[in-house]
C-alpha cells in the first residue's frame, strides 16, 4: 500500500482542446499542490473529434491516436511535476479520466459500452509512476451509465449538513450534482456546455472558444432554433442518464438550423446555443429542487461571464458563484476528482454513486497499471 498521498489527477474533455494535470494532496483534505495544462496539438483535437462518430478505418486511427495521447498525458505529468519540484517517486498513483472517443449509455440505440483511450501502459512507463484508469467500464458492467463519476468527488469535498448545494460543472458537456443537506447525492448530465458554443466560433471566427460569451451577447437567441434544440427526447429523459458528442454535434445542430426559416444570423445562432446551455442546466435544477439553495460551477463554462449571468437570471432564488468562493479554482475540479478516484482504487474503495450512474452496487473503478 502507497505511503505517500500524492496523487496526479489527469482530465481531456469532450472539447480535447487540453489536458489539465493537477498534482493534489490527499493527506485529508484534497489540497491543491501544482497544476499544469498542456494544449493538444490541433491534429490530435481533430482526431478525437472525428473518431467520436463512426466512420472509415476506425481500429487503427484509433491504436495510433492511444498511444498518441498516452504520450501527451504522461509529458503533462512530467512537466506538472518537474514544474513544481516533485520527484515521481513521491506520487503514489496518476489518475487518467483519459479521452473520450465513444459514449453509448443504456439508453442509447447502439448500444452500452463506453471508450476512453490515451494509453496508460505508456503514461506508466514513461512517467515510472503507477496508473490507474478505464474507470467508466467498470461502473457500466455493474449496470450503470459510467458517467458522471466527479460527484462522488463533489460530495466529499462540497458537501455540507447545513444547506442544500448543487454543483455545476460545465465543460463540454455539462453536468450537475445534487447535495442535499439531507438525503441521496443525485448527478447527471443535462446536455450540451461548451461544446456546440466552442464548435460554431471556431467555425465563424477561427478562436477555440467564446471568450466571456462576448459573441454571443452580440446576438438575441432564436427562439424558433432553441424550441427545435429543446425538443430532442434526451432532455426529457429521466436520469440516470449521460450524453456526449456522439449526440450533441454539428451534424444535430445542422439538423435542427434545416427546420429554421428565415436561417438566424451566426451570432444568433450562439446567442441559441448559450441558451440551450444555460436552460437545460436551470430545467434540471428546478427538478430536482425548487427550494433556495446554493449554486456552485465549475468548468470553464464559470469563466463565461455571458453564460454565468443567464444561469443567475434564470435561477434567481438561488445564490449562486463559482468555486473560488470555496477557494477552489473552478478549472482543475475535474481533474482534482481523477486524483481523488485514483486514491480510492488505490485503496481499494468504491468511486461511484448508485443514485447518479444507476449501477447496481458500489465498485471500485478503473484498472491499475503499476510502474514496475
Amino acid at each position: 500500500m502507497p505511503q505517500s498521498q500524492l496523487y496526479i489527477g489527469l482530465m481531456s474533455g469532450t472539447s480535447a482542446d487540453a489536458i489539465d494535470a493537477v498534482l493534489v494532496d490527499l493527506q485529508s483534505t484534497p489540497r491543491l499542490i501544482a497544476r499544469h495544462t498542456i494544449p493538444l496539438p490541433v491534429k490530435i483535437r481533430q482526431q478525437v473529434h472525428a473518431l467520436s462518430l463512426p466512420g472509415q478505418n476506425e481500429i487503427d486511427r484509433m491504436g495510433a491516436l492511444d498511444a498518441d495521447l498516452g504520450r501527451l498525458f504522461a509529458q503533462a505529468s512530467l512537466e506538472l511535476l518537474s514544474n513544481a519540484g516533485v520527484n515521481a517517486a513521491e506520487v503514489a498513483a496518476i489518475g487518467s479520466h483519459g479521452q473520450t472517443i465513444r459514449h453509448r449509455p443504456p439508453d442509447s440505440a447502439e448500444g452500452r459500452f463506453t471508450l476512453q483511450i490515451g494509453d496508460p501502459n505508456l503514461i506508466a512507463e514513461l512517467t515510472g509512476i503507477t496508473t490507474v484508469a478505464d474507470f467508466r467500464r467498470r461502473d457500466m458492467a455493474a449496470g450503470g451509465q459510467g458517467a458522471p463519476l466527479v460527484p462522488a468527488f463533489h460530495r466529499a469535498i462540497f458537501h455540507t449538513r447545513d444547506k442544500d448545494r448543487v454543483i455545476i460543472n460545465i465543460g463540454g458537456m455539462a453536468n450537475i450534482t445534487w447535495l442535499p443537506a439531507q438525503g441521496k447525492t443525485l448527478g447527471f448530465d443535462t446536455g450540451p456546455g461548451n461544446v456546440l458554443m466552442d464548435t460554431w466560433i471556431g467555425e465563424h471566427l477561427g478562436k477555440p472558444y467564446d471568450k466571456n460569451g462576448d459573441w454571443a451577447a452580440t446576438g438575441q437567441p432564436y427562439v424558433p432554433l432553441l424550441t427545435a434544440l429543446l425538443a430532442d427526447p434526451y432532455f426529457t429523459l429521466q436520469a440516470p442518464k449521460s450524453t456526449g458528442r456522439e449526440s450533441f454535434n454539428r451534424v444535430w445542430l445542422e439538423r435542427n438550423l434545416h427546420k429554421c426559416t428565415p436561417a438566424p444570423s451566426p451570432a444568433d445562432i450562439q446567442a441559441t446555443l448559450l441558451e440551450l446551455t444555460a436552460v437545460t442546466i436551470a430545467n434540471s435544477i428546478d427538478l430536482l429542487s425548487q427550494a433556495p439553495k446554493e449554486i456552485f460551477v465549475c468548468g470553464g463554462g464559470a469563466y463565461n461571464a455571458a453564460l454565468m449571468k443567464r444561469l443567475k437570471t434564470l435561477l434567481a432564488k438561488d445564490v449562486i458563484a463559482s468555486t473560488s468562493a470555496l477557494d477552489l479554482d473552478p478549472q482543475w475540479i475535474e481533474a482534482m476528482a481523477f486524483a481523488w478516484l485514483a486514491q480510492q482504487t488505490i485503496h481499494h474503495r468504491p468511486g461511484n454513486i448508485c443514485d447518479v450512474t444507476g449501477a447496481k452496487r458500489e465498485v471500485i473503478l478503473g484498472g491499475i497499471y503499476h510502474a514496475g
